[in-house]
């Protein structure tokens, strides 16, 4: 199964849309979003997909976000930090800015992927035996390239999409 992972959305609709019909292209069912959706208007946008959201420091409306995401659908997961496997893949989701709980998840080698945003910087490292990945930006102030990450869970490749 493919899967999508994005972060710092910042409301930034039209580059979420755009990602959005790349994603829809790959029928891909689960997105994974690293923090920073903003406001519960922007999360409406992912209407259609199974959303697990780490809450990033620019999530102020985390409530309406979350009642947002688990209307659109009900196995979605809105918090601080995710923890949970799909597939067989051991999975961490964090936005990053608490960065002392992004080490203690990195050094505990329980999970195959860790997922974090924040530093709007895509990138990809492993720390024993673990893979940490960050998707990039899909918004934000900064000039840096806008991107996300697609993974499929079973082969455990993935690549960054870069957007125009």
């Amino acid at each position: 199964m493919k899967i999508a992972v994005i972060s710092d959305t910042h409301n930034h609709h039209a580059n979420l849309i755009k990602a959005l019909e790349l994603i829809e292209s790959e029928n891909i069912q689960t997105i994974i979003h690293c923090g920073d959706v903003t406001t519960a208007e922007t999360a409406a946008l992912l209407d259609g997909y199974q959303v697990i959201l780490s809450y990033g420091n620019g999530d102020f409306a985390s409530g309406e976000i979350r009642e947002t995401l688990e209307k659109l659908n009900p196995a979605s997961f809105a918090g601080l930090v995710y923890h949970g496997k799909i597939d067989s893949l051991r999975i961490a989701v964090i936005h990053g800015h608490h960065y002392s709980q992004l080490q203690n998840l990195i050094h505990s080698q329980q999970f195959d992927v860790i997922f974090t945003g924040h530093t709007h910087r895509h990138g990809e490292s492993r720390h024993g035996i673990t893979r940490i990945i960050n998707p990039g930006a899909i918004g934000g102030l900064r000039k840096e390239e806008r991107s996300f990450y697609i993974l499929d869970t079973l082969t455990r490749e993935g690549r960054f999409i870069f957007l125009d």
